[in-house]
């Protein structure tokens, strides 16, 4: 009878996958021995596996270059990283070899990119995409980094009262967007998104306060789909509508000649994922000629603002099943050495699922378990992957530690769960290692960050 762990996967999905295998019963993600890792820095964990970031950004790269030229398109392609996903300075300097633009979010981004560029990993032709609504100080900042030679730099108009706000400051013109208000998804709690401009006064928009202006250039309209790249009704619809929206304006706006598909690619968050990423591309590129043929009008440059599809994959954190707990006839616990909560907030926040998968004993024989956190709140659980809300992992033997991973954790999860300030229950944050390839193509380790200590967090709190 096949009840062994390994079995279990093998029979459930296809497997070794690309950046899963397994070696002695050990788990190797990218061919990085996790015991070996796990040996040396112990758990909780958590891993940045740099080589990923540019794999993912080249194959974007190839995907709509190719698709462009399967259609002859005659605009250009440009792969912008959203820096909200992950602000860490490896993760753009790694993002940043890739000969890629950036998108920020908030005023204190400004200073990031202005730090980029003194160190030597930012040039002043990089495009810089201002996206959100804009306080005061955002759009100062966003002034003041365009005055110093960033001519690259397009914010993207988010209501109408912002436009006059970069007028006066301004030594000479400056490149703006528009962002369309799209509609949200049927099931959504709201029609239209609370971001962009309605989509009955952008022209009226462009006429009274763009048009003849000498300190603007209208470079560009950006639309925005929540629930990412995907091929749905709705999804086609939206980009058909923004897509008719850029011929009507560049009809009488010569200085238009990008369009924005905000709203990234998909990241692999089962062992089950399937996503056509070439048709997708394809097929977007498709459609956007196809329209622009149709009205006449030259076709854009296309950007697109590639976050967790660019550094979500290359994350991981490992943990180790300290004790198991059963509760009841049907319910065993396995508490793990940190929190869900606070190491991985989107698994609470909304139900974000990841790659779960033991680290080793997968010979052993497998057992249905939940997984609980150390904090004392009823929701610090992870109880969900491939098999109807239920994790099966290797039977716990006295004599042999269990370690599991949750992988393609590398977006958004520190900066919601307050990198280096205050934990739920106090639970400190886990020590973090980058691991990268050398010119001989072994993998080395540097520590990012030690585990938090009691002290800073004490600081933190006034004592």
């Amino acid at each position: 009878m096949k009840n062994k762990y390994i079995d279990l996967i093998e029979q459930t999905f296809e497997f070794p996958q690309e950046e899963f295998k397994v070696i002695d019963n050990e788990l190797y993600f990218n061919d990085i021995p996790l015991m070996d890792i796990i040996t040396q820095y112990g758990t909780p964990l958590k891993i940045t596996y740099l080589p990923k970031i540019s794999q993912k950004i080249k194959a974007a790269k190839r995907l709509f270059n190719v698709a462009m030229a399967k259609e002859d398109y005659q605009g250009d392609y440009h792969f912008c990283y959203c820096t909200k996903s992950s602000h860490f300075s490896f993760v753009l300097e790694e993002v940043l070899k890739n000969d890629v633009h950036l998108e920020t979010s908030s005023a204190f981004d400004i200073p990031l990119i202005e730090a980029l560029y003194e160190a030597g990993k930012l040039n002043m032709d990089r495009y810089i995409i201002c996206n959100g609504f804009k306080r005061p100080q955002y759009i100062e900042n966003i002034i003041d980094l365009h005055n110093k030679g960033f001519h690259n730099i397009v914010p993207i108009v988010d209501n109408k009262a912002e436009i006059m706000q970069y007028e006066n400051g301004l030594n000479n013109k400056i490149k703006l967007g528009i962002r369309i208000a799209s509609e949200e998804e049927p099931k959504f709690e709201f029609y239209t998104s609370r971001l962009g401009i309605r989509v009955n006064d952008i022209i009226s928009l462009y006429r009274e306060k763009i048009e003849g202006n000498p300190k603007f250039e209208l470079k560009m309209l950006h639309f925005f789909i929540n629930t990412g790249i995907k091929d749905t009704a709705y999804y086609w619809n939206e980009l058909s509508k923004s897509v008719n929206l850029y011929c009507e304006v560049r009809k009488i706006c010569p200085e238009l000649d990008s369009l924005n598909i905000g709203g990234g690619f998909p990241i692999k968050n089962s062992l089950g994922f399937e996503y056509e990423y070439e048709y997708m591309a394809e097929e977007i590129i498709a459609q956007i000629k196809n329209i622009c043929v149709q009205n006449n009008v030259p076709e854009p440059h296309i950007f697109t603002e590639f976050g967790s599809y660019t550094v979500g994959e290359s994350g991981a954190i490992l943990f180790s099943i300290i004790d198991q707990k059963q509760q009841n006839d049907r319910e065993y616990w396995n508490m793990i050495d940190s929190s869900f909560m606070t190491t991985l907030p989107d698994t609470w926040a909304i139900n974000q699922r990841f790659i779960l998968l033991a680290v080793n004993n997968w010979e052993m024989e497998y057992q249905r378990v939940f997984l609980g956190g150390l904090t004392c709140d009823s929701q610090d659980y992870y109880n969900a992957e491939a098999h109807a809300n239920a994790v099966f992992l290797p039977r716990l033997a006295e004599d042999k530690p269990q370690y599991i991973g949750l992988f393609h954790t590398g977006a958004y999860q520190e900066s919601l769960g307050g990198y280096g300030g205050i934990q739920h229950c106090l639970i400190p944050a886990p020590k973090h290692i980058i691991i990268d390839i050398d010119e001989n193509g072994d993998y080395y380790t540097k520590l990012f960050a030690k585990e938090q200590s009691y002290k800073s967090m004490l600081k933190t709190l006034g004592y």
